[in-house]
């Protein structure tokens, strides 16, 4: 049975270090780091994630706030409410929540953001630091998987790693921050995809499967090398007759059938999730130092 990356008690340790250092951020500037979420409309599961965000944010004595916005929310009302955010002090990153009603053109949200505030990474200015590897601020779920290896002692240094997905908010980023020729990176990456010929044969190569695809338990045992380690970035919803909701998360690889392959996986729920929230608030607290020496 592979060991079990706790991506709870990983992002835990990641929460006390950041703790103690908004406490030193505090003493030293009289101010804590502060994040702005804004959430338009009622999408419940957006609202969950907003929600949890502001309680991590509260835990480590940041300041947050979030924002609701009627789903009905044009584009240049959106753009308006960040550029606002944009020139207010009293907070130090801006997290737009997706996905945003269809009405509202994500790409003009996401240009809004200064790139100094933009915690998610989103924008083409952190996008293009991200590429030539002077990035001070990281994508949070890529980084979060990066950190779980590390912290786990399965650095990606020297290893094939195989991305399955090439979405520019998990498969595009991580490629580029574990090319980099930097301490917990330095691999040699592979990116896999719906035109990718004979998925199988290129996952079985991999020494850290990652997979990112957005499909439930796609990801089977014969698709993985024996003793790789495995990174479940998905997160779905399946229909579950035993369960009183009568559906339950799974995530993109088929765990039962992997986790008996595997020398280590990530739990779904309870792996990558826990560490993106982590690196949100590594991000936030990055950029209020950002903030302070400018």
């Amino acid at each position: 049975m592979a060991k079990l990356l706790d991506g709870n008690a990983t992002s835990k340790s990641i929460r006390a270090e950041v703790t103690q250092a908004v406490a030193e951020f505090k003493a030293k500037h009289g101010y804590a780091p502060g994040l702005a979420a804004i959430l338009v409309g009622e999408n419940p599961a957006s609202a969950i994630y907003v929600r949890n965000k502001g309680l991590a944010c509260q835990e480590v004595g940041m300041f947050s706030e979030t924002i609701i916005m009627p789903k009905e929310t044009t584009t240049a009302e959106l753009v308006q409410l960040i550029q606002r955010l944009n020139g207010d002090p009293r907070f130090h990153g801006i997290l737009v929540q997706l996905p945003l009603p269809k009405q509202i053109s994500e790409r003009e949200a996401l240009l809004a953001v200064s790139p100094s505030k933009d915690v998610d990474c989103l924008h083409p200015f952190n996008v293009g630091r991200l590429v030539d590897g002077t990035a001070e601020l990281l994508p949070c779920t890529p980084h979060g998987v990066q950190q779980i290896l590390i912290r786990n002692g399965y650095s990606p240094e020297g290893k094939r790693v195989v991305i399955c997905g090439r979405s520019n908010i998990v498969g595009k980023p991580l490629l580029n921050m574990l090319v980099q020729k930097k301490a917990g990176a330095n691999a040699t990456v592979t990116v896999c995809h719906t035109g990718t010929r004979d998925l199988p044969s290129v996952t079985r190569q991999a020494d850290i499967l990652v997979a990112a695809m957005g499909a439930p338990e796609v990801i089977t045992a014969d698709m993985v090398r024996e003793g790789a380690v495995v990174v479940d970035v998905g997160i779905n919803r399946i229909p579950d007759a035993t369960k009183k909701s009568g559906s339950r998360i799974v995530g993109d690889v088929h765990f039962p059938s992997v986790s008996e392959k595997a020398e280590a996986i990530t739990p779904v729920p309870g792996g990558v999730g826990p560490m993106t929230i982590a690196m949100l608030l590594v991000n936030t607290l990055t950029a209020a130092k950002m903030s302070a020496k400018a």
